[in-house]
């Protein structure tokens, strides 16, 4: 039915919803159940990353960074992709991209920025637990079967997948691209 939705020209939100609120009052599922499944710390603290990014944005210091920074950040791909790897790192990668968006339509080439951005948002996210919402959403149902990730053990693996993965992405866009 989503799959209807969305290609009949309805927004993927809205299909979406829309297909959650059908699965629910037609009571093929248990509501309670649904609702037990759900991480709600998990949850509240993705929603927290969203209002912090529009805090910061709001405040006016995402503005100040992309007046400060965006010389330095956009020189060339290395400094965008590494720049916004370590952002990706403290803010996770989707609030990432959110903080690089006033200033990557400003860029020479701003489809290649936002592709660069995308790439190593993306793969930066391997680099910690906190990296990205899914490596906190594998690490909480490992939890759950008695299996804990910590943080130092996941950076063990981490850092040699980011390195190598942004490596091979930077030297895409300079050579390939």
């Amino acid at each position: 039915m989503i799959v209807i939705a969305f290609f009949a020209g309805m927004s993927i939100q809205l299909a979406a919803l829309g297909g959650a609120a059908l699965l629910l009052i037609t009571r093929r599922l248990n509501p309670e159940r649904v609702f037990n499944e759900i991480d709600w710390g998990l949850l509240v603290f993705f929603a927290g990353l969203f209002i912090v990014t529009k805090s910061i944005e709001t405040a006016g210091f995402g503005k100040y960074l992309s007046i400060t920074l965006e010389p330095y950040l956009t020189k060339n791909t290395f400094s965008l992709a590494l720049s916004s790897a370590a952002l990706s790192n403290l803010v996770s990668n989707v609030p990432a991209v959110l903080l690089y968006r006033p200033f990557i339509p400003n860029l020479i080439s701003p489809e290649k920025g936002w592709m660069i951005l995308g790439m190593a948002t993306t793969l930066a996210g391997n680099l910690t637990l906190l990296g990205s919402v899914a490596n906190l959403i594998v690490a909480e149902t490992a939890k759950k079967y008695s299996i804990n990730i910590s943080f130092m053990e996941y950076l063990k693996a981490g850092v040699l997948i980011t390195i190598l993965s942004l490596s091979i992405g930077i030297f895409w866009f300079d050579v390939i691209l």
